[in-house]
């Protein structure tokens, strides 16, 4: 009996540790309220940004990689005026796109920002993952501001560092 529960509890044991792969669990920004009901003016320009995000980086040797958290900001610095995100996209290194987060536009109030987080578990990204957003402005406001921000820690040791968007226009 005791060899039985020994067992049983080593199986238990082993199944705890195993690296378990979790899903991808989407922010807890809700798009649906955010999306623009109303047609857009074609008054409005059109622009695009590129932002790299690492979901991994290497370590020691191109064979050890380190998984990171990264938080996209979604910055309006309009004080007065509304930008509007029309998609956003999120590629892996091999240039694939992974996922869409919302591809009906959304707008972001003035001074307003919103975020999206790749967990520290979703490796599907990879050391050369990016985002391509589309977006519209009022003629004479300012371009909106994309960051990411890459965190990873173990211990009392911790990585952590920035990126910033590229206008494609």
């Amino acid at each position: 009996m005791k060899r039985l529960l020994l067992v049983f509890i080593t199986v238990i044991f082993i199944q705890s540790c195993e690296n378990k792969k979790v899903e991808h669990s989407p922010h807890r920004e809700n798009w649906g309220k955010r999306t623009v009901n109303k047609v857009l003016l074609d008054s409005l320009i059109n622009g695009q940004t590129y932002l790299s995000v690492y979901s991994q980086i290497y370590s020691q040797t191109e064979h050890r990689v380190h998984n990171l958290t990264a938080t996209v900001s979604i910055r309006n610095i309009n004080t007065n005026d509304t930008i509007y995100i029309g998609k956003a996209t999120y590629y892996d290194t091999h240039g694939e796109a992974i996922r869409t987060y919302f591809d009906k536009p959304i707008y972001v109030a003035p001074m307003e920002t919103v975020e999206i987080v790749i967990d520290e578990f979703d490796e599907e990204g990879g050391t050369g993952a990016n985002f391509l957003f589309n977006w519209k402005i009022k003629p004479n406001s300012n371009a909106p501001y994309f960051e990411s921000v890459m965190i990873s820690t173990s211990g009392q040791q911790g990585i952590s560092f920035t990126t910033q968007g590229k206008n494609m226009n």
